[in-house]
């Protein structure tokens, strides 16, 4: 798989209307794309993945945070994936349409793997610290 850069977007409309809606205090899932989101940037997973080959096809950013929240919810892979397409608070945290299909539950595995590979588990749980660090 090859590398380019997925910035984070803006979570969709649709998406932020509808879970302020469903949670007008706000939930889990809605927090952690707060907390969480703007700390994953674009760079950091850039040498998880190749210079040349097929261009990722979910931004790894997006994988991550699915894959904590999959941790946080004790899924496996498919159950994961599932609740990406059906769960509209993991879309506003994944930044995605309501429409959107979501992803293969086999990306999961390959990107745990890229994780381990690349010492990646450590540096994400480093990054989440310094940044809660610095908030104090």
């Amino acid at each position: 798989m090859t590398w380019r850069p997925h910035p984070l977007p803006p979570v969709p409309e649709a998406t932020a209307a509808a879970v302020k809606a469903a949670f007008p205090k706000g939930n889990l899932y809605v927090d952690l794309h707060t907390e969480l989101g703007a700390i994953y940037e674009a760079h950091f997973f850039a040498d998880f993945y190749a210079d040349r080959g097929h261009p990722v096809e979910v931004a790894p950013w997006r994988l991550a945070l699915a894959t904590i929240m999959q941790y946080i919810e004790g899924l496996t892979d498919r159950q994961t994936a599932d609740a990406v397409r059906r769960c509209m608070d993991w879309k506003y945290a994944l930044s995605l349409e309501l429409t959107d299909p979501g992803f293969d539950f086999t990306l999961l595995h390959d990107f745990r793997q890229r994780l381990l590979t690349h010492d990646g588990a450590q540096r994400l749980l480093d990054t989440l610290l310094d940044s809660k660090r610095s908030q104090g």
